[in-house]
């Protein structure tokens, strides 16, 4: 491959953060964080492939949604950095993010739903509050919210 054609198919940092609207330090932590690996010059300057810009961008869509920088870095392991998925790649990560998403909108639903029955009330003394818990008596048997969380297995 000629070095001009090269040149042409790779940016700079400046023409990385340009390019994908990302600031130059989100693009150093994403490959601190092993999100991105650009190449280096002989003079160690970052070098980045164009099908990057389809993996910055796919980076922030799924922070927007809420989805963890180490999900994300799953999700993507097994695709090659320098360029964007493949329609197949694609389908295996939106699939696996689509059963996450639906996850957190179920428990977001059921806090939301507990959260207007004591938005009524507004003493939070209600027996059967699942946010209640009066010194910390779940505590002693499990961690976490364990009424919420029963409500989740009841399918409520």
């Amino acid at each position: 491959m000629s070095e001009e054609l090269t040149s042409m198919q790779q940016m700079s940092v400046g023409q990385m953060s340009r390019r994908s609207g990302v600031p130059v330090s989100t693009l150093h932590f994403y490959e601190a964080k092993g999100l991105l690996k650009p190449t280096r010059t002989h003079g160690n300057q970052r070098l980045y492939s164009r099908g990057m810009l389809r993996r910055i961008a796919l980076i922030k869509v799924a922070q927007r949604v809420g989805i963890p920088l180490a999900e994300i870095g799953e999700a993507l392991a097994a695709i090659p950095p320098d360029r964007k998925p493949t329609a197949a790649e694609w389908t295996q990560v939106s699939a696996r993010w689509a059963e996450a998403l639906q996850q957190r909108i179920d428990t977001l639903v059921r806090l939301k739903n507990n959260l207007e029955s004591c938005i009524g009330c507004g003493c939070l003394s209600l027996g059967e509050c699942p946010l209640r818990n009066p010194e910390d008596n779940l505590g002693k048997e499990h961690s976490g919210a364990v009424l919420l969380e029963q409500d989740k297995s009841k399918g409520g």
